[in-house]
């Protein structure tokens, strides 16, 4: 597992963080999740999507369905494998709604291609 690079978004007081790593097994996936579980006890969500081979998931940690799809749809649309995107939110007391939620997700995941 390689960390890749790390992108910062901060929208009405909630934080998000998106790391993209390179892996090569689900077991890293696993590891990573539950590292960046530790390390963040007091994020509210830990969304991430992965493609590695044939074998994709996108997990959306009791976020509202379809928020979090933009994770999924980089990693298609840049022909990624064995790729990791995870997205922490630090909630910050203010509701989002369902289009500024997903906005955010996907803008803090696009910032982690930018050079």
């Amino acid at each position: 597992m390689k960390k890749l690079n790390e992108s910062y978004l901060e929208i009405k007081k909630s934080k998000f963080i998106g790391i993209l790593f390179e892996v090569n097994s689900i077991n890293e996936v696993n590891d990573i999740i539950n590292t960046l579980k530790v390390q963040h006890k007091k994020a509210r969500h830990i969304v991430y999507a992965y493609k590695i081979g044939f074998l994709e998931k996108n997990y959306v940690d009791k976020e509202p369905s379809g928020t979090t799809r933009g994770l999924i749809d980089i990693i298609h649309k840049k022909n990624l494998d064995n790729t990791l995107i995870v997205v922490i939110r630090y909630f910050g007391g203010i509701l989002l709604g369902s289009g500024p939620l997903t906005r955010s997700y996907t803008k803090v995941v696009s910032e982690l291609f930018i050079k």
